[in-house]
């Protein structure tokens, strides 16, 4: 019988074990909104928006976005699939350097969490594990308005992550 017992608390163990990412970084999130984003035609990942609550988005305050990645890309696409983005809205891109240590090549299944922290810093988590924080002034809204801006590439993608 005491086996019997303690078969069963470990079987409950992955269900109640290690908070996700998203608990550790911002405490009381829960998912606003959800998106896949396609390009000619092919999904390249899902989208998951966490605000504290499940909130509409408020920039003032810290949020998560979280990618699950559906087609293989190496570190330098995602690298340079940033910079071209940062660039194109007109805002202040990190180093190429610091992406670098931020970003691995991803193949589907993999998933990246971008948490903010006030308004000048970032931690990215990679399938579950902190991989670096970028500071720099205003790097959530310059980062994040790659997925969540006015100027996005798709707005219907942000409109439908944002939950509206």
């Amino acid at each position: 019988m005491r086996s019997l017992v303690l078969s069963a608390c470990l079987c409950l163990v992955p269900l109640t074990g290690a908070a996700t990412p998203v608990a550790k970084a911002l405490p009381g999130a829960e998912m606003r909104g959800q998106a896949s984003f396609k390009f000619l035609g092919f999904q390249i990942y899902e989208a998951r928006l966490f605000t504290k609550g499940g909130t509409p988005l408020d920039w003032s305050r810290d949020f998560g976005l979280e990618l699950t990645y559906k087609r293989k890309l190496s570190q330098n696409d995602m690298i340079e699939g940033t910079l071209r983005e940062m660039k194109r809205m007109g805002n202040a891109a990190p180093t190429r350097a610091q992406l670098k240590t931020c970003y691995q090549s991803v193949t589907p299944g993999d998933r990246y969490l971008a948490v903010s922290q006030g308004l000048d810093q970032l931690t990215f988590w990679r399938n579950e594990r902190a991989v670096c924080t970028l500071s720099q002034k205003d790097i959530k809204a310059h980062f994040m308005a790659i997925f969540l801006g006015e100027d996005s590439r798709s707005r219907r993608f942000t409109r439908t992550l944002l939950g509206q």
